[in-house]
């Protein structure tokens, strides 16, 4: 076969290759492709009953992101990825025009709500959350970001803090 019909021959195959994929994605319902909806961030979400401290921290950190992105108009998803790398922080604040102190205020609302959620749910005790609450009210925007990367080191110096008294506060609480 000449090197000129063996291209035309690689061309074709390629043709009816494309022919074929694009074929079997309409039959398996690509042509009818919706993307899915993403949650209203400022709609409650339901807590499911969490069975360990880091069934906990991940319900805390999607509360607490859907706060914030409450707060800023966003989607938790957009916002998750806006708070991943300083970076990309700044891209998002530039892109939707919010300065660090409103990303902080938006940040510390949404980690109340988070205390709020986990109370409701009675993950966290009503006897810490009002403290935990005072203590939020503060906090710097970097740590408020890391808290709600990783609300497992909070959980955890928690529960580290309260095991010894933990006896005696059983005793004082109905």
């Amino acid at each position: 076969m000449s090197p000129g019909r063996r291209g035309r021959a690689l061309v074709l195959a390629a043709i009816a290759a494309s022919v074929a994929l694009s074929g079997a994605y309409l039959a398996a319902g690509g042509g009818s492709y919706v993307p899915a909806q993403t949650q209203d961030p400022c709609e409650p979400r339901q807590w499911r009953e969490p069975a360990s401290l880091q069934e906990i921290a991940e319900q805390f950190s999607l509360s607490a992101l859907d706060g914030a992105a409450c707060q800023l108009g966003v989607t938790r998803e957009t916002l998750a990825r806006a708070l991943a790398t300083p970076s990309s922080r700044e891209r998002f604040s530039e892109r939707y025009g919010i300065e660090d102190a409103e990303l902080a205020r938006a940040i510390r609302a949404g980690l109340l709500r988070a205390v709020d959620d986990a109370e409701e749910a009675g993950a966290l005790s009503p006897l810490f959350a009002d403290p935990l609450r005072e203590s939020l009210r503060e906090i710097p925007l970097d740590q408020a970001i890391e808290l709600i990367q990783g609300a497992r080191s909070l959980l955890d110096g928690l529960q580290t803090f309260l095991e010894p008294a933990q006896g005696l506060l059983e005793q004082f609480l109905p």
